[in-house]
């Protein structure tokens, strides 16, 4: 399993001093900070990019100014030295945890986190389990395979590596339509848990194993096994797309939360 461990101390420090400058010019303070993408899911090749994504909060009376909602609720710096640094602002991201927003749902449930403030984020994570919506999430992943078989997955010729971006999405609609829960993170753990198939689970860890020691996984032909299964799941949910609940929770936990936090309330 991918941990911090894995981050090399150079990047960590470098990530680290990176968020505090951002605090620091944007006038905010970083309650959270998380690895996303490849590096959290367990994939990643020799020359990812450290995708290092954080939630933020700025002074109470930001929030309180009338045109608030034209304020910008994000913040991004440039990729430089194969960091990709962004955040939401805690307004927008509470926003979205209402909706069941699956990126931030995985931001809180990587196995890398380089900072956080508690009671925020351990209070943040109970707070997103009522308003989890299965139906939400699974429709999220099953368009996010679309996307990734549209683009890179037609023909006799592929981007071998886009395989894991349609077969993570499609296992984790396996995990909602079992569990109904929040998938996992970590790749490893979602494969275990849901491929039940010995050749398909055989195929998918060597073309993990593959990526991981940067062998190259541009263009080449279509691997049978997962293109069958693909093709087989794809069109499962075309003629029978499971029905599973979505979330009926009363937002005002979440209005509770923000003004507690924004007031400093939340003990940071």
């Amino acid at each position: 399993m991918t941990d911090i461990h894995d981050i090399p101390a150079s990047v960590q420090e470098e990530i680290r001093s990176q968020l505090a400058a951002i605090a620091i010019e944007e006038h905010v303070t970083i309650f959270f900070a998380c690895e996303s993408g490849s590096r959290a899911w367990g994939f990643e090749s020799t020359n990812s990019d450290y995708d290092v994504r954080f939630i933020y909060r700025h002074v109470e009376d930001w929030y309180l100014s009338i045109d608030v909602e034209r304020k910008r609720d994000v913040i991004e710096r440039p990729i430089n030295d194969d960091l990709d640094v962004s955040g939401w602002d805690l307004r927008k991201a509470l926003q979205l945890m209402r909706k069941s927003n699956p990126p931030l749902l995985e931001w809180l449930g990587s196995p890398i986190v380089y900072t956080e403030i508690q009671p925020f984020t351990d209070d943040l994570r109970a707070l997103s389990k009522p308003f989890y919506s299965p139906r939400a999430c699974l429709h999220h992943y099953l368009s996010m395979a679309k996307g990734n078989i549209r683009e890179y997955l037609k023909g006799d010729q592929v981007r071998r590596k886009k395989y894991l971006y349609v077969l993570r999405p499609l296992l984790a609609v396996r995990w909602i339509e079992k569990h109904e829960t929040m998938p996992p993170t970590e790749f490893d753990t979602l494969v275990e848990a849901v491929v039940e198939e010995s050749a398909l689970e055989g195929a998918i860890k060597e073309l993990v194993e593959q990526k991981r020691q940067g062998q190259e996984l541009d263009w080449g032909p279509r691997i049978p096994v997962l293109s069958g299964f693909i093709d087989a799941e794809m069109d499962r949910h075309a003629k029978n797309l499971v029905d599973v609940p979505i979330s009926t929770a009363n937002p005002d936990a979440l209005n509770l939360f923000f003004r507690d936090v924004v007031s400093g309330r939340l003990s940071s």
